[in-house]
């Protein structure tokens, strides 16, 4: 009973400021003017509860155009500026090198940063920083390779290159799509938003390990304080997705993950400029009537804000001009985003240049916000020549407005900001274990961070302590956070040894015993039978979260124990959602996967590889809408694309049909239904491209779906008898007989 009376309490929400329900929605302006604001007016276009206040932190000329921030364990910020994002409505010259990293400080202590340089300069639109002790792992656009930048003699500029991680093969998917972040979690694995790796550092370098699933989230990646990772895809509009179990484990969504409110923004401005149009809109107000672009999502981990906030989920809507606050609920196991606020958000503005695209807890404790502070955020393949946003675009000049960006953080009347600078990158590691007791999240993953990537053994036996609840070198006894990082900090360091995990599988908090569980993973995956027993001792465990982890990590170890461990909690808990849909799932994914290898062994070697690269592209690109199942995303309220799963228009023997959707793009009703979103064309990809991903779709048990391959060749001819709209415009499909044929001109049926 004091265990489950343990595990309700970690997820105990702290009663919310009743000041924040004094404040109400108003929308100040249905077509509100595009000229940019200076910063503090800007600021004063923002509404947020009563108590919190907005300062701002930096903006132009010392940044342009950022799009995400992160802090060195000695405070310093960098910044990747992306500035020849979306210069007009075709992203003209927007892979020229001319973006940069930079680094910026605030040397007298007032909270605004003073000072910048240049770190790396000449880069291909940023998208990815990460500082690990005095270097910053940098990734750019189109490129899957990952550089470590580093500053040897001071200067505040990266004189030294490396590449950690090498793949040369180019990542031709929209920038959108590409990867969106890198996170180094709890368990010391980095994380990225996208695809089907992640790494871990060793030795100067990312070793890469190869997930099942690939991850779908775009822009922006958070975790909460045992390691849960959040994700989002902008694209299907999509707030929270992959949030039930870690990725290592296969992708997992429920439909009510988060509640359909909690998908719906509540701008204070119209939003004209929304992808959908009049579609898109509310016509009482023209305001964003659903998420679009959703990104740059955070979990506050701070100790500077009211209580009742620490935990929350955050997420930026950029076209809504809009940050919305989540309560995440753990409901038996089972992970809920629900509304804090009731027709309103925490955060709206009524600047229209406003661009909030990234959110963070900071080292001082407040809440972080990077706003691009640009005309344009929609990329070209949506806003081209014919498009309803394109046509938005031009007449209120919006590509006019670029070349600013702002840093902003949010702060609270009831809480003064932290004022300790951090030296971590100067401290010994006895006093960066201390750190793991921080209040504040930053504090303490850094700390972690920083110790495993020094290797310094001589904290080993302090570490064992704290793991175990002891106060050791701390000020206070530890809680279970700060045991979390304990555990995974020796794990990091290769010492955690049976002793400590055995008692720590034994231990009064559940959070501890699923942490255990979890790290147990090295012993299981050598068929440790003495650990495997300590397992089987939990299979009654009365916490869900441990329950899951156990099936988790016991699912695909072929020992007669494990296998019967999984079997009884299966047996036992036949109404646990997230456990049962978990191995579901992974037997469905196992079960494909040993189906498509019996079914490719009767095709051509070439049809073989071609079918074989249309499966990454799919999985790379076109799961974000289509579901990785080709089942349509099933994740809320709204689907934002058909399935492609038994599609007629992909199983029939007309190649024709499928190259003209691919080269034409497709948006309107579908068998009678609408869609939330519409496909741009694909005209700009090779045949060999589009030939492969619609011969995957096309010939993918996946998919179930058994029709002939498509070759570049008949991609090819169809492209030289067609007209393409210029810049590659998307059309509307209208059902016509037996098919559907693009409004323009029905020339297949004209041939």
């Amino acid at each position: 009973m004091a265990a489950f009376f343990l595990f309700i309490c970690t997820y105990c929400s702290p009663k919310k400021d009743a000041r924040e329900e004094t404040f109400e929605r108003e929308v100040v302006d249905k077509d509100p003017p595009v000229a940019p604001l200076s910063p503090e007016e800007s600021i004063s276009k923002m509404v947020l509860p009563p108590g919190y206040r907005v300062e701002l932190v930096a903006s132009e000329p010392m940044v342009q155009e950022p799009v995400a921030l992160a802090w060195d364990g000695n405070g310093r910020m960098y910044v990747a500026e992306m500035n020849t994002y979306m210069i007009d409505s075709e992203g003209s010259n927007q892979f020229a090198p001319t973006s940069r990293i930079k680094l910026l400080e605030d040397t007298n202590g007032d909270g605004k940063m003073d000072k910048y340089t240049i770190f790396v300069d000449s880069l291909v639109l940023p998208r990815v920083v990460l500082p690990l002790g005095d270097q910053v792992l940098v990734q750019e656009t189109n490129l899957k390779h990952i550089w470590s930048y580093r500053d040897t003699n001071g200067d505040d500029k990266a004189d030294e290159k490396k590449m950690v991680f090498r793949n040369e093969e180019i990542d031709l998917r929209n920038l959108e799509h590409q990867n969106g972040g890198l996170m180094w979690n709890r368990d010391n694995w980095i994380y990225p938003t996208r695809d089907n790796l992640r790494y871990k550092y060793k030795n100067g370098v990312l070793e890469a390990d190869t997930m099942i699933d690939n991850m779908t989230g775009q822009w922006g990646i958070t975790n909460d304080d045992y390691g849960r990772l959040y994700f989002s895809e902008a694209g299907p509009g999509l707030p929270a997705v992959q949030i039930q179990q870690m990725p290592a484990y296969g992708a997992l969504n429920f439909k009510d993950q988060f509640t359909p409110e909690f998908a719906v923004p509540w701008p204070i401005i119209g939003t004209t400029d929304a992808q959908g149009g009049e579609k898109a809109l509310r016509p009482e107000d023209n305001t964003l009537n659903h998420f679009t672009s959703g990104c740059g999502q955070s979990i506050y981990r701070g100790d500077r804000m009211p209580k009742d906030m620490v935990g929350d989920y955050f997420i930026a809507e950029p076209v809504g001009r809009i940050i919305k606050r989540g309560k995440i609920k753990n409901k038996e196991g089972k992970i809920v985003i629900d509304n804090v606020y009731e027709g309103k958000d925490w955060l709206a503005s009524a600047d229209f240049n406003f661009r909030p695209i990234n959110t963070y807890t900071g080292p001082d404790g407040a809440l972080y916000i990077v706003d691009m502070y640009h005309g344009i955020i929609q990329e070209s393949e949506w806003s081209g020549p014919g498009t309803y946003l394109g046509s938005i675009i031009e007449q209120k000049e919006l590509y006019k407005n670029r070349g600013m960006g702002r840093i902003y953080r949010v702060v609270h009347e009831d809480h003064e900001l932290d004022k300790q600078r951090p030296n971590m990158l100067d401290e010994p590691a006895s006093k960066l274990v201390t750190y793991l007791q921080h209040p504040n999240g930053w504090w303490r993953d850094n700390a972690q961070t920083l110790l495993v990537l020094r290797n310094d053994k001589s904290v080993i036996p302090t570490l064992q302590k704290i793991a175990l609840g002891k106060k050791a070198t701390l000020k206070k006894k530890p809680n279970d956070v700060t045991r979390v990082h304990a555990l995974w900090t020796l794990e990091g360091l290769g010492a955690m040894n049976k002793e400590v995990l055995f008692k720590a599988l034994a231990d009064a908090d559940p959070q501890i015993r699923k942490t255990a569980v979890w790290i147990s993973e090295m012993y299981t995956k050598q068929n440790d039978q003495e650990v495997i027993e300590k397992l089987s001792d939990l299979k009654n465990d009365p916490s869900p979260d441990v329950r899951l982890q156990l099936s988790l990590s016991l699912r695909s170890n072929d020992t007669e124990q494990a296998k019967q461990v999984v079997k009884d909690l299966l047996a036992a808990y036949p109404n646990d959602e997230v456990m049962q849909s978990s191995y579901k799932s992974f037997v469905e994914t196992h079960r494909r996967i040993a189906e498509e290898r019996e079914r490719v062994k009767n095709i051509s070697p070439e049809d073989r590889a071609l079918i074989a690269k249309g499966a990454v592209i799919y999985n790379q690109l076109c799961t974000n809408c289509h579901g990785p199942q080709g089942k349509g995303i099933q994740v809320g309220g709204r689907m934002p694309a058909p399935p492609l799963a038994g599609s007629p228009r992909l199983r029939g023997t007309d190649k024709i049909l499928p190259i003209e959707i691919m080269m034409h793009g497709l948006q309107g009703p579908i068998d009678g239904k609408e869609y939330a979103d519409m496909m741009p064309s694909m005209a700009g990809q090779s045949d060999e491209w589009i030939a492969a991903v619609l011969s995957y779709v096309r010939n993918s048990s996946d998919l179930g779906n058994k029709a002939s391959v498509i070759r570049p060749e008949e991609v090819k001819e169809v492209r030289d008898r067609i007209e393409l709209i210029p810049g590659g415009a998307t059309l509307q499909y209208l059902e016509v007989h037996k098919g559907y044929r693009t409004t323009q001109r029905n020339w297949a049926d004209e041939k």
